[in-house]
């Protein structure tokens, strides 16, 4: 079998280049630039092209950029701008890794293979055995066809035992010390100052309470997300505030208490759906790093009633539905 591997020259992806030559796959590496932040790519690039030349595989750069900006990172900043939290990485998997690459991979009658710690069961995403590295989560937005010609070779193994394994092999012992970067590619020290490149995010405004009542101000309502309690004035504030809505429109902020963030339900701008349903029983997840919370979704209202309030609710997040250890459904919270 053919198999286009995506090479971000990690020790995920580089192991997992081993393991699908070891099996017998005809394997071809790629390693995807997506934008132009400095002095990101090239270590990448030399990783995965040593790791390529040990295996006997071929490595090619694939340039990205523009279907990255269109997709991902354009959508990125008008996110904020509408007072939203964006999810760049569920667009990410959806239009690029599992969009433009899986798009590469078929054109070379190939399959796709990606580091990613997930599995695929009966054409459903399925929760990775090791928890604590699973990205079903960043996966969910993707379509259940894209699943067809795709597979996670990481999702029935252990992070610590890839890492193990790969201090064994001299070529992969290096790449397995590297510090692994848990955040956004794109974003070098903190997400405003990427914005700043793009808009102006340094626009002094109102803080007010749920009254409508003026009660401070803000540095810019692009600095703030649901739940932030600094970084603003609350004039003879005595308890901690909270920020509960942004009003972009207004460059205004509304504050109240903790109490306030919770909600028992709420709305999906779309429903991504993995099977068949009117109305289904589930866990949601509305953040990654969340639990799951029973609930109720009703895919014609596109509502979520929740049997727990859930903490910070965010706009623009992407909520993600599990029965057991299956992906049932997505969509973005709005």
């Amino acid at each position: 079998m053919n198999v286009v591997l995506a090479m971000s020259g990690g020790v995920d992806s580089s192991y997992t280049a081993l393991m699908l030559k070891e099996k017998g796959f005809n394997v071809s590496g790629v390693y995807m630039k997506l934008h132009g932040r400095p002095n990101y790519h090239e270590k990448n690039i030399e990783n995965g092209q040593r790791v390529a030349d040990f295996l006997g595989i071929s490595y090619e750069v694939l340039d990205f950029t523009k279907e990255f900006n269109d997709a991902v990172f354009n959508p990125f900043i008008k996110t904020y701008e509408a007072g939203l939290t964006p999810n760049p990485c569920a667009l990410c998997n959806k239009n690029i890794k599992l969009g433009a690459l899986l798009d590469y991979a078929k054109s070379k009658n190939a399959k796709l293979a990606t580091g990613h710690y997930a599995q695929i069961e009966n054409g459903m995403l399925k929760k990775a055995i090791d928890l604590s590295k699973d990205q079903t989560y960043f996966l969910a937005n993707v379509t259940k066809q894209s699943l067809e010609d795709v597979l996670f070779p990481l999702g029935d193994k252990f992070k610590k035992d890839i890492k193990e394994q790969a201090l064994k092999i001299p070529m992969l012992k290096s790449i397995s010390e590297q510090k692994e970067s848990s955040e956004i590619c794109f974003v070098t020290t903190n997400y405003t100052d990427v914005l700043k490149e793009h808009v102006e995010v340094n626009q002094k405004g109102f803080v007010k309470n749920t009254k409508g009542e003026i009660v401070g101000e803000h540095d810019g309502y692009m600095h703030y997300t649901i739940g932030k309690r600094r970084g603003f004035s609350v004039k003879g504030a005595l308890t901690p505030h909270y920020v509960l809505k942004i009003d972009a429109k207004a460059n205004e902020i509304i504050v109240g208490s903790k109490e306030e963030l919770f909600v028992k339900e709420f709305e999906l701008g779309n429903i991504n759906a993995f099977c068949d349903f009117d109305e289904l029983e589930c866990k949601v997840k509305i953040r990654y790093n969340t639990k799951e919370v029973p609930c109720k979704l009703i895919k014609k209202e596109k509502k979520v009633l929740l049997e727990e309030s859930v903490y910070a609710l965010a706009k623009g997040q992407l909520a993600v539905f599990y029965q057991g250890d299956l992906v049932v459904a997505s969509g973005f919270i709005v």
